[in-house]
């Protein structure tokens, strides 16, 4: 097996274009990711809030959480 040799900058631009490849191969599933962390979030709020006594309308909630997973895409 041959060895060779590479300096720490290529290394670095190496890995780095591996990280986005891999980041851009798998954007749906990370999309996928954030929209259902997102939406947890939005319902424990929601949940946080009912707990209180002040209820959330249904339809303003949705819109609320549309809006923001709009903002991240």
């Amino acid at each position: 097996m041959d060895t060779i040799t590479i300096n720490r900058k290529e290394l670095k631009k190496i890995i780095r274009e591996t990280f986005e490849d891999v980041i851009n191969d798998k954007k749906d599933l990370i999309g996928e990711a954030v929209v259902e962390a997102m939406e947890d979030i939005g319902l424990a709020k929601a949940m946080e809030q009912g707990r209180t006594g002040e209820y959330v309308d249904t339809s303003e909630f949705k819109k609320k959480l549309a809006s923001k997973i709009k903002r991240l895409k």
